[in-house]
């Protein structure tokens, strides 16, 4: 496995193999994550892609195909990250999918097939799948407004309008605030050293706030334009959306705060089933592990704080009887 350390910092490491082709066949990547460290914020993901031309200079900005996995930075930023390279473009996925950090070993898998839909995978527990036309932005709209129409510029497109024949009250008061008539100028008031005397404002009781004109339907409503549209002339379909002709690296180019973050059981292949068996060998085995010495732990602690508290409680009722042979003693001597 790779196990970043030295925090902060951005680690870059990659592998390059014989080129392939997934053409005609489905992808499926996986590999386990653990971060042992209080992630805070990094990644934990991986890229796979053809090629480079100088493996020692892999990293950001080394072209790739896919990058895969969780990246967070603080509380609220969590997400599991899953792009594609199409035409010198970088794809997010329209919605982010999930993904909370713990200190477990974690399995990642992606599934792609051939027929252009995908399937990601979290300890074994489907996350996200669907069509990658419809999720990313690979293809241009299908259809776009007609550029050369445009709204008549006397459509009315004011759903309300104010009642032409509510008119505001005479006796309708809008003053918020009035001078208070009541108040006098203190005997003590030196108008050369103090100015001239204004009288305080308070707020006026007979203020209604203020008037609106009753809303009506506007019977020059047309309704909401909608803009004609057309064939967009620079869509082309393309059906190999999931097609890579040149598979030839595996790496991790990520940034992280703290280090710590162990990846290990990288698989590559064409067949689910081949997932399955090295999950069932590895991960599977050593995330139960895990579990049940964290449980362990957890006992252990607990009967830890138990043993301390009863040794508190002990001590508290000795003192108390201390206390009271130390009464008996002193009335005694009395």
């Amino acid at each position: 496995g790779q196990k970043p350390q030295e925090p902060p910092r951005h680690f870059t490491t990659s592998a390059v193999f014989e080129p392939f082709s997934n053409e005609g066949k489905p992808l499926v990547i996986q590999y386990q994550m653990k971060h042992e460290q209080d992630i805070e914020c990094g990644g934990g993901y991986i890229k796979i892609g053809p090629q480079p031309d100088d493996q020692k200079k892999f990293g950001d900005p080394t072209p790739y195909y896919i990058m895969f996995g969780p990246d967070q930075c603080g509380y609220s930023a969590k997400r599991t990250h899953l792009i594609f390279s199409y035409n010198g473009k970088n794809l997010l996925r329209k919605t982010d999918l999930p993904w909370e950090a713990d200190k477990f070993s974690h399995l990642f898998r992606l599934v792609v097939q051939p027929d252009n839909t995908y399937e990601v995978f979290l300890d074994g527990e489907s996350k996200g799948k669907g069509n990658l036309k419809d999720d990313w932005d690979f293809l241009p709209p299908t259809k776009i407004n007609d550029p050369n129409e445009k709204k008549p510029d006397d459509w009315v497109d004011e759903k309300k309008i104010d009642d032409p024949e509510d008119k505001k009250p005479d006796d309708w008061v809008e003053e918020k605030r009035i001078v208070d008539k009541e108040a006098k100028k203190p005997d003590d008031w030196d108008d050369e050293e103090d100015g001239e005397w204004e009288p305080p404002m308070k707020d006026n009781p007979d203020f209604k706030g203020d008037w609106k004109a009753r809303r009506i339907d506007n019977p020059a409503y047309k309704g909401e334009w909608v803009h004609p549209q057309i064939d967009n002339p620079d869509y082309k379909e393309d059906n190999d959306l999931y097609k890579y002709e040149k598979i030839g690296f595996v790496g991790i180019d990520l940034w992280q705060v703290k280090g710590g973050t162990i990846f290990d059981n990288l698989l590559i292949a064409d067949d689910v089933k081949d997932a399955d068996e090295l999950a069932d060998r590895t991960w599977k085995k050593l995330v139960a592990a895990e579990k049940e010495k964290k449980a362990a732990d957890e006992e252990a602690e607990r009967k830890k704080k138990e043993e301390e508290e009863k040794k508190k409680k002990a001590e508290e009722r000795d003192e108390d009887d201390d206390d009271i042979d130390a009464a008996v003693a002193d009335e005694e001597e009395m």
